[in-house]
């Protein structure tokens, strides 16, 4: 799942205990006890010799949805996957296009759901009628607006939010996306008729969720800026009522490019970030891929240019919009170092679509990677709070990690037993104990042929 299963691994740690002018009086990062990744560069100080940061591709794992019902077909898209509690949801929407005959198609929102994350089941729910029949997993939206084309659901965890509004969503088209509540996932009522959010194209996902981090509701969705598709977000107290919004803006690495779908959410274990997934639309080809990028504010995002799924990922993705990013992720039973993600394949052609799971290593979105000349990586000031530092990264057998905790002057105050291995959240142990507790520390990794994901004190 590394891209450096076999490679050498040095790490030197600078830390300075108390108020200090490390950094350069540079004002100190508060970072407490929280998770912190490598996403960005907003930690990092200084990067000297053969160091990076290295966006990571999922590992392909096998197919857990074909779109072959009677209502399925090939250009089913806009997929949500949500954990609720046991139970595993996705919502999306279920469509045939037919070049010789574009009247033969249809576009419905449906209903699947899960035990393991793997193996779905299209419940038989009896709202919606199809051909006359109501044996289906089509979800009853209403009439108007266009709802069904990119219907997008959330589970709505804000702690005033009842029960019966438990879940949330939003879908529409060319007058705005309306807003939707409902009390299970299932049976779904309209906020009001008109739309909640109007200042954009909406021809796309557009996702809203809920941020448990700033206790507010967050959208983004599609505009046309300049005649090229991008992303605008807004943010809301009740749902119902937004501010004006503004178009995402993105760090100077980031260079120009046509976003279809964005996939931005909150990554569960470090709520303080947004993670998002872009794809990536060439408009002479009509292909996508999706991207990765990072946010600590949800506006400005350093992304990344390479693919997270490409297009020569197994199977079917090389092809006219083939490869969309499914909104969510996921830890499955049995499965606490993996996360699924999922993705579509095999779009607009004459066999029904698919979906298939793929998995990171826990934080395993962007490695900061040392190749074999090595480097240093030299984080900014960092106020922490914890007695132990734990690590998540890959050290091989013939791989070395070494960590000097040293004061102001340069004075090693402590040094780490040596680390080898493969680990998600490792304690650090020391030869020298640096005695941690709360203080004002920098971070300087020296690395060669290995890689570094994520790290916090506890």
């Amino acid at each position: 799942m590394q891209i450096a299963k076999a490679l050498a691994f040095t790490v030197t740690l600078l830390v300075t205990i108390g108020t200090s002018t490390v950094g350069q009086g540079a004002e100190p990062i508060d970072i407490g006890s929280r998770l912190e990744l490598f996403v960005d560069s907003h930690l990092i100080e200084k990067v000297t010799g053969d160091v990076q940061q290295v966006v990571q591709n999922p590992q392909p794992r096998e197919v857990v949805l074909v779109h072959d019902e009677p209502w399925g077909g090939n250009i089913c898209a806009y997929f949500t996957v949500l954990q609720d509690d046991d139970i595993y949801r996705m919502v999306y929407r279920s469509a045939q296009h037919d070049k010789a005959n574009p009247k033969k198609g249809w576009g419905i929102a449906v209903y699947v759901e899960s035990k393991d994350g793997i193996h779905w089941t299209k419940p038989n729910l009896g709202m919606f009628s199809f051909r006359g029949k109501k044996e289906n997993n089509i979800l009853d939206l209403g009439s108007g607006g266009n709802v069904h084309h990119n219907f997008t659901i959330f589970r709505d965890d804000n702690p005033a939010t009842p029960d019966e509004s438990r879940y949330k969503g939003v879908g529409g088209l060319a007058h705005g996306l309306i807003g939707f509540t409902s009390p299970d996932c299932i049976h779904w009522n309209r906020v009001k008729e008109e739309p909640i959010i109007k200042n954009g194209r909406f021809d796309s996902q557009n996702i809203v969720f809920w941020d448990s981090d700033r206790k507010e509701y967050r959208a983004y969705w599609r505009v046309y800026p300049n005649k090229i598709r991008a992303i605008r977000t807004a943010t809301s107290q009740d749902f119902i009522h937004w501010d004006s919004g503004q178009e995402l803006t993105y760090t100077e690495d980031s260079p120009p490019v046509e976003l279809y779908t964005n996939a931005i959410q909150k990554y569960f274990r470090a709520p303080h970030l947004f993670l998002g997934f872009p794809t990536r639309f060439y408009e002479e080809s009509e292909q996508v891929e999706p991207l990765f990028m990072a946010s600590r504010d949800g506006v400005t995002f350093r992304r990344y240019t390479s693919p997270v799924i490409p297009r020569t990922a197994p199977k079917d993705r090389n092809l006219n919009r083939s490869n969309y990013m499914v909104w969510g992720m996921v830890q499955l039973p049995g499965k606490p170092d993996e996360i699924s993600v999922y993705g579509t394949e095999n779009y607009y052609q004459k066999t029904p679509g698919r979906v298939r799971r793929f998995v990171y290593r826990v934080d395993g979105f962007v490695a900061l990677h040392g190749g074999e000349d090595g480097g240093q990586v030299v984080t900014k000031p960092l106020r922490y709070t914890g007695k132990e530092l734990l690590l998540n990264s890959v050290v091989p057998k013939d791989g070395s990690l070494k960590i000097e905790v040293l004061d102001e002057n340069g004075k090693v105050l402590g040094l780490s037993q040596p680390i080898v291995g493969d680990s998600i959240d490792r304690a650090v142990t020391w030869e020298r104990d640096p005695d941690l507790s709360a203080g004002i520390v920098q971070l300087r990794f020296t690395i060669k042929n290995a890689d570094v994901y994520s790290f916090r004190f506890k």
